[in-house]
């Protein structure tokens, strides 16, 4: 049974009210606490929430209302940040540190937030110091509402996989080398659902759908399973061409949705996760069990592709939009022409890894950005100065030096923009962006130019909150600037996002409207020079 078909049940049991036709609401409450479990044969300190890991699951449907009271009993200040929900006005529920006070430990604070107009596959996890090397993440799974079709029949089943790189040493020994300024060694290990075997079962001839998240620190992971193809069929809120593959690559923070028909003999299958462009491949498996096998797995693991970078690129050019297919809403995803509309800003991000006091530190466009004791949002909303400034980031990168600097970026709601990622690094690069979901048109190698547009596909691109960058190459992704609030764009390689590949895109409407943006909560955490100050 698909869980969408659950979710009558699960209103009753966890509380989902509906007042006066609004759309429904959910309430939760998570207890955050530490644990020790040992994932991959060491026991070591890992974060829990309501004493599960992977968390637990957020199962909900479009334009659902969430209000989660999080209890913090960690030692340490502790946010969540809900990876992909656009918070549509809602700058404020976040849950990163430009935009929210950590909860102090032994304290609580309940987010509300809605997931309008959304559906899709989406993750959570902790977004503070370096808390999500040691878990702490779960699902954001939104199903349709019942009378939006989907471009596919109902699954027999539904399954959610997290896999990701894994580290032995403790959250707080990984972070205090990054603190110290040197890098992080490689990663020990890989996991799928926070474990290194696990089984998922079917029937045969049925399909299900497998939901494959990139929670790691910092590998690209390919996903296979033997015997069996993969058919695409939505990545990150967007339903796709349903193209069919043998594996997939999943870059770090991103989401697929897959299909799979469970078409071969009875037996048990490899369900594979491996390491990209990694000289030394890790690899973990989990089993396909189907309910009639009597046959357990055997022979070697399916081997997947390593370092090939043009398969990669080839095999992330055919990803496409599904053009007459309903998203959230009941008109299909190519009623909005994207390619009609002429950008009015230009903005090239390069990634760089400076020395800065003699410390590693990660860097965009020569600025390495660093937490302020106060949330810029904070700050913007009370007018407090000295905590940010919108001119320390610029729109193309300098070649000068780099320096460090609450970088926060202006631009003009309802712009509708062209952002380019330049690599010019050896390592792949995956950049996300807080509040939005975007057009990615093009993937290029060397340097971009103007030229460059012509490979743009103005289409049918997919759109999507998390896009991958190739090592010494570009990539190319159009925004709609139609989400008022202070937004974070960041690297997703978490050791490069902590030591400063980030900043603030600050959407900003010179007249305030409720219908642009929500007013501050009156539950907000306030910290730094925002004490005091009443919301």
């Amino acid at each position: 049974m698909r869980k969408a078909a659950l979710l009558p049940l699960i209103c009753v049991l966890l509380g989902v009210f509906s007042v006066n036709g609004e759309d429904p609401y959910r309430y939760y409450t998570w207890t955050v606490t530490y644990g020790t479990i040992s994932p991959l044969g060491v026991p070591q300190q890992v974060i829990l929430i309501n004493g599960q890991f992977p968390g637990p699951a957020l199962e909900v449907v479009t334009n659902d209302n969430i209000l989660l009271n999080l209890i913090n009993k960690l030692d340490q200040p502790f946010l969540l940040t809900w990876n992909g929900i656009k918070q549509r006005k809602n700058s404020w529920q976040d849950g990163v540190y430009g935009t929210n006070c950590p909860i102090p430990p032994n304290s609580n604070y309940t987010y509300k937030f809605q997931t309008k107009d959304q559906i899709g596959t989406f993750t959570y996890f902790p977004s503070t110091l370096f808390h999500k090397a040691a878990g702490g993440f779960g699902a954001i799974n939104v199903y349709e509402r019942p009378k939006i079709p989907i471009p596919f029949p109902d699954p027999a089943g539904d399954f959610t996989l997290f896999v990701g790189d894994w580290y032995k040493a403790s959250h707080k020994t990984l972070q205090k080398t990054l603190d110290s300024g040197r890098p992080l060694p490689f990663p020990d290990g890989v996991l799928i659902n926070g474990q290194t075997s696990s089984s998922f079962s079917g029937d045969q001839g049925k399909t299900y759908m497998f939901r494959i998240s990139n929670v790691g620190l910092s590998t690209s992971i390919n996903f296979r399973i033997q015997g069996h193809t993969l058919k695409l069929v939505e990545v990150e809120g967007s339903h796709t061409l349903q193209n069919r593959y043998d594996s997939l690559d999943v870059h770090v923070g991103q989401s697929i949705a897959v299909l799979v028909t469970l078409d071969q003999l009875p037996k048990d299958y490899y369900i594979v996760a491996s390491t990209r462009f990694t000289k030394q491949i890790l690899t973990a498996t989990a089993v396909l069990h189907y309910t009639n096998s009597h046959t357990p797995v055997s022979g070697p693991v399916p081997a997947g592709p390593t370092y090939q970078i043009h398969w990669s690129v080839k095999q992330a050019r055919t990803y496409r939009w599904n053009l007459t297919a309903s998203a959230a809403r009941p008109n299909p995803q190519g009623t909005f022409h994207y390619g009609k509309i002429v950008p009015s800003r230009t903005i090239v991000l390069a990634n760089s890894a400076p020395l800065i006091n003699g410390k590693q530190r990660y860097a965009v466009n020569g600025v390495s950005y660093i937490n302020a004791d106060t949330p810029v949002k904070l700050a913007d909303y009370f007018n407090i100065t000295g905590i940010f400034s919108i001119n320390s980031i610029q729109d193309l990168p300098s070649g000068g030096s780099s320096s460090l600097s609450t970088s926060v970026m202006a631009a003009n709601h309802r712009d509708f923009i062209e952002v380019v990622f330049q690599n010019n690094e050896n390592t792949i690069q995956s950049w996300h962006l807080d509040g939005y979901d975007f057009w990615v048109v093009s993937y290029g190698f060397g340097q971009w130019t103007p030229a460059s547009r012509k490979s743009y596909n103005l289409i049918d691109a997919l759109t999507r909150h998390t896009a991958q960058v190739y090592p010494r190459s570009w990539t190319a992704i159009l925004v709609s600037l139609d989400n008022q609030g202070m937004w974070n764009m960041r690297s997703a390689v978490w050791e490069r996002q902590y030591l400063g590949q980030q900043f603030y895109l600050r959407v900003f409407n010179p007249v305030y409207s409720p219908a642009n943006e929500y007013g501050i909560p009156q539950n907000a955490l306030l910290c730094g020079k925002a004490i005091r100050r009443h919301p």
